[in-house]
């Protein structure tokens, strides 16, 4: 690849809309056909590499797109990095099954004191609780666990990297206070 096409490929990826072709030319003080010439190369070398971005001539310029056969897991990326930020009940559900782990739903819901169904079914679906075994006692309850992507998103390496949870609580003589 010729400084060329690296000068071009460096605009091209930061650019939000298609770049006409003045521009680019401008920009890298290089004659219109030269530049013209580059980006049909740098267009048939990416189709040819098998790239996950083509380089297309559209809307009186030229931009760079995600390769179609990989659009669906474009796709999935972008949704799941639009998720919506986590609810409070949500986040208090986390913090037990991160420290209590494995613990069931309905020692969550005593916890919690409120069923924590819901919630927990939104952790799942976004891959930070899974299910981690079962209960040996009667019904064999579902316990669930914190998951590595929990860890990731947290900055952790492992759960022993949790702080403790006794630096959260309140002093004893103000829990003795909250106490009926």
């Amino acid at each position: 690849m010729n400084e060329l096409h690296r000068q071009l490929e460096a605009i091209l990826f930061v650019a939000d809309e298609p770049v006409p072709l003045t521009q680019l030319a401008q920009v890298t003080e290089t004659a219109r056909d030269v530049v013209l010439g580059a980006l049909e190369e740098m267009k048939a070398e990416y189709e040819t590499s098998g790239r996950g971005v083509v380089l297309r001539e559209i809307g009186g310029g030229w931009r760079m797109y995600t390769h179609p056969d990989v659009a669906a897991y474009v796709e999935r990326f972008v949704l799941a990095v639009q998720q919506p930020r986590l609810t409070q009940a949500a986040l208090e559900t986390l913090a037990i099954v991160a420290y209590k782990q494995p613990v069931s739903r309905q020692q969550l819901a005593q916890i919690r004191g409120v069923d924590s169904d819901g919630v927990i079914n939104t952790l799942e679906t976004r891959g930070l609780v899974h299910e981690v075994g079962r209960d040996p006692g009667p019904g064999q309850a579902v316990l669930y666990g914190t998951s590595p992507l929990f860890l990731e998103r947290m900055g952790l390496g492992g759960l022993e990297d949790l702080p403790p949870i006794a630096s959260m609580l309140p002093a004893q003589s103000v829990a003795d206070e909250l106490e009926p």
